[in-house]
């Protein structure tokens, strides 16, 4: 097992596997920026290095930096997170090449799934279902319209490299397809650096349903339920379930022994995610394979009981898969809710500031995996992320009680948020009936009436003033995050002199 592990990500996810570490008694190193240097993810952890300057560029995204960090600090192993330098498989090759383990997939696995173009040829190659299409970037626009004419429209273009929405567009009619193939390759080369886009059959009012796969070193793959990820906002999931609702449990083996296919034809290592669109006759498409952890992790950990980041410390450090395909056997159900720090009705404009209260919900059946703290200042360079919040019931209605119980307990002031959506949704008869799709948040938004600004705006007001009260009578004192880890740290230099 490794002694020291540098993670190079900021945020929940960077706290997140801080603790794994801490549980397995590994040392963690966290690395920041200058819009960091009070983050709670350097607290959190046991050292903590500088990178350089807010932009990503010059701080998390910069490989020769973190690599010095790791040196540096004399870690033994990486670990990505999600976003930044996760699915970079020259990053990974990079780790290797200087002696570090990368906790992930082989740079040749992440390559071979990195291009949704090219994981569409393999999914095809191994009779795993593809949406019709182009497997290769469209060269022309004369392409573009015969493949278009020849599957019918509508069509979705897509970005060949990157997700999050970027460089798609959903095209109705001939008419549409030159300016939308244009916006679409300029949007992905400002995006990922590449203009390739391709083409695909459009799905209307698909569900976005995703298989998690763990898998060791040693030919052991499994598959741990699926997780419904319909609800999205400019196509970017904020609720996901675990298990899904109103699917079939033949579609969900198929959708199991699917993903493990496309694993194994990339010769796969470590966590990953294989994700689907299901039309309504639940007829399931393979979409793309997410080579890392995925935000979403906390829901299957809950259902299965199993620690996937230390799961993926596990296997990195060469240990064998301890359970069987038949052992994994999920249990009840878990939602959650990603907390941005964002303005639903500007459609989701994200809204950085101080958080000038924080009161997170607790109780039985609540998980909140959070990156800030009160008094933090959520940084603009970044994405705003500021928590996960998960509820897990014996069954759906009890996890939906639990998590109406939590949104109406969470307090949070300062930033505009999405709290006040979530409520609305879990208020929805619809949802609670698992009425999803793709286009779910666009029609509630449409159907029902924002809440009142006012009572957000007091909230804020009150706190701002409890703040200035506080500080007027309080001598300046560091987070109580900081001082607890201050005396962990402490602790641990002195369980490890010899």
């Amino acid at each position: 097992m490794f002694r020291k592990i540098l993670i190079a990500n900021r945020g929940e996810i960077a706290v997140r596997i801080a603790r794994a570490c801490r549980d397995l008694g590994i040392a963690s190193v966290a690395v920041y920026s200058d819009a960091d240097r009070r983050a709670l993810h350097v607290q959190m952890a046991d050292e903590a290095i500088r990178l350089g300057p807010a932009p990503a560029a010059e701080s998390y995204l910069n490989i020769p930096r973190v690599l010095a960090a790791a040196e540096r600090s004399g870690a033994e192993a990486i670990h990505p997170g999600y976003g930044f330098l996760a699915e970079n498989a020259a990053f990974a090759a990079a780790c290797r090449d200087a002696g570090l383990v990368f906790i992930g997939p082989s740079p040749a696995s992440m390559a071979a799934l990195g291009s949704k173009t090219a994981a569409r040829k393999l999914a095809a190659a191994h009779a795993i279902p593809i949406l019709p299409g182009t497997v290769e970037a469209v060269a022309s626009l004369a392409e573009a319209e015969r493949v278009a004419a020849e599957i019918g429209y509508p069509v979705m273009l897509k970005a060949a490299a990157g997700g999050g929405g970027k460089g798609m567009r959903r095209v109705a009619s001939p008419v549409e397809l030159a300016s939308a193939l244009a916006l679409a390759a300029a949007e992905a080369g400002s995006a990922f650096g590449d203009t390739a886009v391709f083409l695909e059959r459009a799905v209307d009012a698909p569900r976005h349903i995703e298989i998690q796969i763990l898998a060791d070193a040693h030919g052991h793959l499994v598959w741990l339920g699926e997780r419904e990820c319909s609800v999205q906002r400019r196509h970017q999931k904020i609720i996901e379930e675990s298990p899904a609702p109103r699917l079939a449990p033949a579609t969900r083996q198929a959708m199991g022994e699917a993903a493990c296919a496309a694993a194994r034809a990339a010769n796969y290592v470590n966590a990953g995610t294989v994700e689907f669109l299901v039309d309504e006759r639940e007829r399931f498409y393979f979409l793309e394979v997410n080579t890392r952890l995925q935000v979403e992790h906390p829901v299957t950990e809950l259902v299965t009981g199993l620690d996937l980041v230390q799961w993926q410390i596990r296997i990195a450090a060469g240990e064998p898969l301890n359970f069987t395909q038949a052992q994994v056997q999920p249990r009840g159900h878990a939602i959650e809710c990603r907390i941005y720090a964002e303005d639903p009705e500007r459609d989701f404009f994200p809204s950085p500031g101080a958080i000038l209260r924080l009161q997170p919900p607790s109780g039985p059946g609540v998980r909140e995996d959070t990156g800030v703290y009160e008094g933090w200042t959520v940084p603009l360079e970044y994405d705003p992320l500021r928590a996960k919040l998960i509820t897990w019931g014996e069954d759906r209605p009890q996890a939906l009680a639990r998590m109406r119980r939590a949104l109406s307990e969470y307090r949070l002031a300062g930033v505009r948020n999405n709290l006040g959506f979530f409520r609305r949704v879990f208020a929805d008869p619809g949802f609670a009936a698992g009425r999803t799709d793709t286009g779910y948040v666009a029609r509630l938004l449409a159907q029902t009436p924002p809440p009142d600004p006012a009572a957000e705006r007091w909230e804020t007001l009150a706190a701002a003033a409890a703040a200035v009260a506080l500080a007027a009578e309080l001598p300046a004192a560091p987070p109580p995050a900081a001082a607890a880890t201050a005396w962990q740290r402490a602790a641990r230099r002195d369980a490890m002199r010899p």
